[in-house]
């Protein structure tokens, strides 16, 4: 059976024109979005949405496949199916064209609604650049597939006889193709434009002197030993594990933060300068996700400057729930709509919990929170650790649900006492002989006592530890390995200072952190 060439050409040009509707709909849209904000944009919206209603497993998955690209390749596939959806509606634009057309201003209806469910919605205003988009790809599709649809007349026909016409359809796909183009441009250069301001803003911050400034590291505290986690994380090497897909930018001088809710006597409204003239503590804390696998990568130790964040809710007259006060959680909103719980009483039991403005000596990284974020060692970030914060209010456990214990997780969540070797690297291939392996270990706010590390099946062997700097701060280790030529295994567990034993009892990530103990297979070769 022969193919017509000529039906296949009209397939192709009607895909084409589907993909050219749908990339000039996104381009206006991300226009629009711009007079708006950025986080209205369709590609952002839908990908929110998304994230919000994708089980607990699925995306500690993505997190541990993809690590920081987890929120590119979902924007990535959000961009294929679309682009797969307009081809689609190309080839439907042949038969029906009007239906065709109505079904690009449905997906924009798509993007409108979910523009207006996120948590950070600023309002029927945030529907209106899906809507923009929609209307135009709708036209767009309609126009475009007009040749494609009306033949020719007998006495002008196309090369080949195929009935439509070709060169109208390619000057108008191209037309619409700069079109897009250049409107995508203009949308770009508006929101730089925008950021520039939050960036010219945390340029031109200048962190005071703390009050109370971290100790000097002491000696012995940062083994020299290749291949160990460095003792401080550099702020490009921490890691990020978010919602956001697209990091706000705040500048400093619009920033406020209200204090509210049970048991407030007097309501805070703070700006940023009014952090920065209180007195301010500067403190070595490490940090931990609770999507952080065993031996895994989320966790990193940096010196963070800020204030105190139970002297401010003490000013407020909030007092926690072992002196008689009525609130249990404090919620931490930021201004992308994510909701933190966490402990009062952890907040104002003295440890070293901040309103962080400053990381390893310079304001916050924008990807990191600026300009506050939170701060509280001892808990896993997605109960503690709120970035880009713009409310605190007090209230109960039983009140209220933030967002991660919505989807499962646990609503209170203590850091896990856990040791990682961070050298040899799996399947290693080591000389035999002496290997020194080494890692960190981390039982925030407890502190670590001991790590031990097991060779095969072997007895368990007392590791050298790193010289304390606090117990709120991860401790480097290292042990000095007599190798013999074969395949090892090698297995740590640390104990912490309440006298708990690292357990080697697997449990996932999920409600409340992974459990049990990291080990690496090596191969060591004669000498």
């Amino acid at each position: 059976m022969s193919i017509d060439k000529a039906v296949i050409g009209r397939g192709a040009a009607a895909a084409l024109a589907g993909l050219v509707s749908g990339y000039a709909a996104l381009a206006l849209a991300e226009l629009a979005a711009a007079g708006i904000r950025p986080e209205a944009g369709p590609v952002t919206a839908v990908g929110g949405a998304v994230v919000d209603r994708t089980p607990a497993g699925v995306k500690d998955w993505a997190i541990r496949t993809f690590g920081a690209d987890d929120k590119l390749v979902l924007q990535l596939g959000i961009l294929a199916v679309t682009a797969l959806l307009a081809m689609a509606l190309g080839l439907l634009a042949l038969r029906r064209r009007r239906t065709a057309a109505a079904g690009v201003f449905l997906f924009g209806l798509v993007g409108a609604a979910a523009a207006l469910n996120r948590p950070d919605s600023g309002g029927p205003a945030d529907a209106l650049p899906s809507l923009v988009g929609a209307l135009a790809g709708a036209a767009a599709l309609y126009v475009l597939t007009g040749p494609l649809v009306t033949a020719r007349p007998p006495a002008a026909p196309t090369a080949g006889g195929t009935g439509w016409d070709r060169r109208r359809f390619l000057l108008l796909t191209g037309a619409a193709a700069a079109l897009g183009t250049g409107t995508g441009a203009v949308g770009r250069a508006l929101n730089s434009s925008q950021s520039g301001d939050a960036i010219a803003s945390r340029e031109a911050v200048v962190l005071p002197a703390p009050a109370s400034p971290a100790p000097d590291l002491p000696p012995g505290a940062a083994l020299r030993v290749p291949g160990i986690s460095p003792f401080t994380t550099p702020n490009k090497d921490f890691y990020r594990v978010d919602t956001a897909l697209v990091v706000p930018r705040v500048p400093a001088d619009t920033w406020r933060l209200r204090i509210h809710g049970k048991g407030v006597r007097r309501d805070l409204n703070l700006s940023f300068q009014d952090l920065l003239n209180r007195p301010l503590v500067e403190r070595d804390i490490t940090l931990t996700c609770v999507s952080n696998e065993v031996g895994g990568p989320y966790a990193g130790n940096a010196r963070w400057l800020g204030a105190r964040l139970g002297d401010l809710l003490a000013e407020a007259g909030v007092r926690p729930p072992s002196q008689g006060g009525p609130a249990d959680q404090l919620v931490a909103r930021s201004v992308d709509g994510m909701t933190l719980g966490t402990p009062v009483e952890d907040v104002m039991d003295g440890r070293d919990a901040l309103l962080a403005v400053g990381m390893n000596g310079e304001p916050l990284p924008f990807a990191h929170g600026f300009p506050v974020r939170m701060v509280v060692p001892g808990l896993y970030g997605y109960v503690s650790a709120c970035k880009w914060i713009e409310d605190i209010e007090l209230t109960t456990f039983d009140a209220y649900d933030p967002y991660w214990v919505k989807r499962a997780w646990a609503p209170q969540a203590p850091v896990k006492t856990q040791a990682r070797i961070d050298t040899p690297k799996p399947f290693a291939r080591p000389a035999a002989g002496t290997v020194t392996v080494a890692g960190v270990a981390w039982a925030q706010h407890r502190g670590i006592d001991r790590v031990e590390v097991q060779v095969d099946d072997g007895p368990w062997q007392e590791a050298d530890l790193a010289t304390e700097d606090t117990r709120d701060t991860w401790r480097q280790w290292s042990y000095r390995w007599r190798a013999t030529p074969g395949t090892h295994t090698l297995t740590v567990r640390a104990t912490d200072r309440t006298g708990e034993t690292q357990t080697e009892r697997r449990a996932p990530t999920l409600p409340d952190g992974a459990s049990g103990r990291h080990s690496v297979v090596v191969m060591a070769a004669e000498a």
